[in-house]
């Protein structure tokens, strides 16, 4: 399960040592640590992170599969997630050591910036090839983030992104070495310490008002 640290102004989020998906306990745990992050005082910012082979393998379709009734629902809260990231009023930084794909690779842009591991490891939004479309809320966020022509490419072929390719495309800012991944990242968000509150939470509603919008829309989630 996830695990909160603190390194002077940066907090780090370790998502965890396995495929890291959106379980409703993990996704709980993932809010309360950001409830703790947006509550604390002083210059601050966020760098999320894992520890293994992924760093988030998306969706928990085992668990949706077994709680098909609560489809909308799941689906509800995971928007929120991405919602509350994407607007978050601190500087949020994702060290992407390992696979980041679907649902974690959507995480993955709700953040402000994202270093990636050039040696190995994928970002892959593989929704066309598993027959799960993106429900509006989703697509506006890769939109959001993304130009369009990685979008485009992104969504609709399931490319894999290896991290130097990524970096290339735009899809994250930085392709490091293995072991410089997590420390370019913290180091990235010391940086921005001092940009935190409502003036940052404002701009960032404002920038991206549209998939706010949808992400945040719980009468029709998936369209």
């Amino acid at each position: 399960m996830p695990v909160l640290d603190r390194q002077d102004g940066v907090f780090v989020l370790d998502l965890g040592d396995g495929e890291n998906r959106f379980h409703p306990e993990w996704i709980a745990s993932v809010n309360a640590a950001l409830d703790e992050v947006e509550h604390a005082d002083g210059p601050r910012a966020l760098v999320t992170a894992a520890t293994g082979k992924f760093y988030s393998n998306g969706l928990d379709l085992e668990w949706l599969f077994a709680h098909a009734d609560q489809h909308e629902e799941y689906v509800v809260s995971v928007h929120a997630l991405f919602a509350r990231m994407l607007a978050l009023p601190l500087v949020t930084v994702a060290a992407l050591q390992g696979h980041t794909f679907a649902a974690g690779a959507m995480f993955s842009l709700a953040h402000d910036f994202r270093v990636m591991r050039a040696d190995r490891g994928f970002w892959c939004l593989p929704e066309a090839d598993i027959n799960i479309p993106f429900t509006p809320g989703m697509s506006a966020l890769v939109q959001s983030r993304l130009s369009p022509q990685t979008a485009h490419e992104a969504m609709a072929t399931a490319r894999r992104y290896g991290g130097t390719d990524a970096a290339a495309h735009g899809v994250v800012d930085e392709a490091v070495g293995a072991d410089a991944v997590l420390a370019a990242a913290v180091e990235r968000a010391a940086a921005q310490v001092g940009k935190v509150g409502d003036t940052l939470g404002t701009i960032k509603s404002r920038l991206y008002a549209p998939a706010l919008a949808l992400l945040r829309d719980p009468v029709n989630p998936l369209g």
